[in-house]
């Protein structure tokens, strides 16, 4: 993180100081981020400036992370294009709606984007549009890929949890009262919905008057 502030310290800014933040991120640590950092602190006049030296793909970044937790309502997020926030329009959304709950706007240079303006928040509109386009895009190139791999005969899909060897054992402890779904459940390292299934396969079932147990 780089301080720019000139004076403006931690205890200024909890004075209720609105600051400016800038956020840089490049995707190698063998690219510079020099200009990025003199295009926030001398065209936006931010005080800290915040970097990333990850890809866009990852956002669970530690000066993303940082950034968010240190602003505050008032404050302004600048960066100098929205492709440093991430790469996909799904995270770019969600990383900017985390920041307006807590009443920051985010400024985007390259796109002169302003979320606090009335053309910020159409185009916010927009990227939703554009994110929930894609996510259909890729749920139905899922299926059709399903459906070719089916039709194939390549498809198996979601493999079933099997009994384990001392399945017999295990359900006749349990007719016998010896121990409860949750147990069988913990001991096979399965849901007590899966352990429910196993029982009404057996031809004998469960034991009468068994309690719905804990």
């Amino acid at each position: 993180m780089i301080d720019t502030s000139k004076g403006i310290n931690q205890r200024e800014k909890e004075r209720g100081i609105d600051m400016r933040v800038g956020y840089i991120r490049v995707s190698t640590v063998e690219q510079h981020e020099d200009r990025q950092v003199k295009d926030l602190t001398e065209n936006a006049e931010v005080s800290k400036v915040f970097i990333d030296k990850l890809s866009g793909k990852d956002t669970n970044r530690p000066q993303l992370n940082a950034m968010i937790d240190y602003v505050r309502e008032g404050d302004t997020v600048v960066v100098s294009e929205y492709s440093r926030l991430a790469r996909s329009t799904r995270d770019l959304i969600d990383i900017i709606e985390t920041l307006q709950n807590k009443g920051v706007t985010v400024i985007s240079m390259k796109e002169k984007l302003d979320t606090s303006t009335p053309q910020g928040e159409f185009m916010l509109t927009v990227f939703a549009g554009i994110a929930t386009l894609e996510r259909k895009l890729m749920l139905q190139r899922q299926r059709e890929g399903i459906a070719i791999a089916k039709a194939n005969g390549k498809y198996k899909g979601r493999q079933s949890k099997q009994k384990p060897e001392e399945w017999e054992n295990l359900k006749a402890m349990y007719m016998s009262r010896q121990i409860t779904v949750s147990d069988i459940a913990k001991r096979c390292d399965v849901s007590r919905p899966i352990v429910y299934k196993w029982l009404k396969e057996t031809p004998a079932g469960a034991p009468a008057g068994t309690p719905e147990e804990t």
